[in-house]
């Protein structure tokens, strides 16, 4: 297990998993519940909110309902299913003089051998097509003037917003700036694109 945050005091998380790779290398995904839940609960909230008006229920029914959705689909995917289908996970303790430390971590070998490809994709593409509707839900509520929803999205924006930041930060390394390595993206497709250029020539 790699650890990307400096304090120490912390406990391994992945102390089970290390050797269950080589148990069921049978199936293309080793984790079919894990990989089910992960999907079900945000994938329930957005049809939720997409039905609400047609099911004709009352407002703060459809608002319980989704935000419950939403509660179970942000523990269920930072504590169980990132850490089963990736080897990744992530969360805040507070040290004993009240400071608090973000710590992101990565199972040592992360990757097709320790997680499926299949499950790496269910896992990444529902992580990232999610909270993308949400942010889209967002913007029409706000341009359709329906104020009472605005609380529903942003609560669907933050929640799984802050899932994706989290097992983002876990996987290009907890001290690595977001902004460095966009930088450092583009830069290589610049300079890709110019010697592609310079070949054609």
């Amino acid at each position: 297990m790699m650890r990307l945050d400096s304090n120490d005091d912390d406990v391994s998380l992945f102390d089970a998993e290390e050797d269950t790779g080589q148990k069921s290398k049978k199936s293309k995904i080793r984790h079919p519940v894990a990989s089910f839940f992960h999907l079900f609960f945000r994938v329930t909230a957005i049809v939720a909110y997409l039905l609400c008006d047609i099911w004709g229920s009352s407002f703060i029914a459809c608002m319980v309902t989704i935000i419950l959705l939403l509660s179970c689909d942000f523990w269920t995917v930072k504590n169980i299913t990132g850490r089963l289908m990736v080897g990744l996970r992530w969360w805040n303790q507070v040290d004993d003089n009240g400071e608090n430390h973000w710590v992101f971590e990565s199972r040592k070998g992360t990757g097709k051998q320790q997680s499926g490809a299949s499950e790496s994709r269910i896992f990444w593409l529902g992580l990232v097509v999610c909270p993308v509707l949400w942010v889209i839900f967002f913007f029409s509520t706000l341009f359709s003037f329906k104020v009472k929803w605005l609380a529903v999205v942003i609560m669907g924006v933050v929640l799984q917003g802050a899932n994706l930041y989290g097992y983002v930060r876990c996987k290009v390394g907890g001290k690595t700036s977001l902004k460095n390595m966009a930088t450092n993206y583009l830069g290589r497709q610049f300079l890709k694109q110019t010697v592609s250029k310079d070949e054609e020539m």
